[in-house]
């Protein structure tokens, strides 16, 4: 009996004392730490989101800002595709030509015309049968930086010499691209297995009536050139990024040389990024 009595009372005494202190030392305290440790990181967060605040309103004002000038562009670019592209085109009406001089090359018109806009005047017009620009390129190495077929000849009307794309004029009724092969196996030698249209522009259309077609030659044929007898050309190959970087440096002043290889190196620019 007595052992039994002894028993109960060391267990009893070991329970409520271990279980008391532990409760109080370890929860509580820990507790409070983490409430005060917090305390200011949610001050700092409510600060920050006050500041926050302004930057809102002013990304809302810019946004405000920017929404009629998205809405004033769409109507301008209506307007102007429908300008470019009128339903009727309207002619000039002729009431006196005299030519004024006439060469192998060209000839000189003095016009006497009422204009689309209803103003009588006279015009002094050089009248041409057009000419035909060749882009032949040599893409067999490399599509992308294919070579160029590029001229140096001396012109007189600038005093210098220019670095251009083969060209010539056509002859009265010629078929522009027959007049094109013609061109570039005279002034070069080399013949094309593809040909293609690229661009038509005239050069100075405020006094010289004269087209230029430019064509895309590909699939070269090397062969013997026979330029006529007042020609003196020497042609190279250049590689088409070499060509376009002595575009930016100003070293290419011809504006066939110009308008024909910026346009053919956009088209291949964007056929990359497809």
């Amino acid at each position: 009996m007595p052992k039994k009595k002894k028993a109960v009372k060391a267990v009893e005494p070991k329970k409520a004392k271990a279980a008391q202190p532990k409760t109080k030392k370890t929860t509580k305290p820990k507790a409070k730490k983490a409430a005060k440790s917090l305390k200011p990181k949610v001050k700092k967060a409510l600060k920050v989101g006050r500041a926050l605040k302004p930057k809102k309103k002013k990304a809302l004002k810019k946004a405000k800002f920017l929404k009629p000038r998205v809405k004033a562009a769409k109507p301008k670019v209506k307007k102007a595709s429908k300008t470019l592209l009128p339903a009727v085109e309207e002619t000039a009406v002729l009431l006196n030509s005299e030519t004024v001089f006439e060469g192998p090359l060209f000839r000189v018109l003095r016009d006497r015309l009422v204009e689309p806009g209803g103003k009588e005047v006279t015009r002094d017009v050089v009248r041409h049968n057009g000419s035909v620009v060749i882009l032949a390129i040599d893409n067999t190495k490399n599509k992308r930086d294919p070579w160029v077929v590029v001229e140096r000849q001396y012109r007189h009307a600038a005093g210098r010499f220019l670095w251009e794309l083969p060209a010539g004029k056509l002859e009265l009724g010629e078929d522009p691209l027959q007049g094109a092969q013609r061109e570039l196996a005279e002034e070069t030698g080399y013949r094309a297995k593809k040909w293609k249209p690229l661009v038509e522009y005239y050069a100075s259309p405020g006094f010289l009536g004269e087209s230029m077609k430019v064509f895309l030659a590909e699939g070269l044929v090397a062969g013997d050139a026979h330029p006529e007898d007042d020609e003196q050309i020497a042609f190279r190959l250049v590689k088409l990024s070499e060509l376009v970087k002595l575009i930016e440096l100003g070293a290419i002043l011809d504006g066939k040389t110009l308008s024909a290889v910026l346009l053919y190196a956009r088209k291949i620019a964007g056929k990359r990024s497809k």
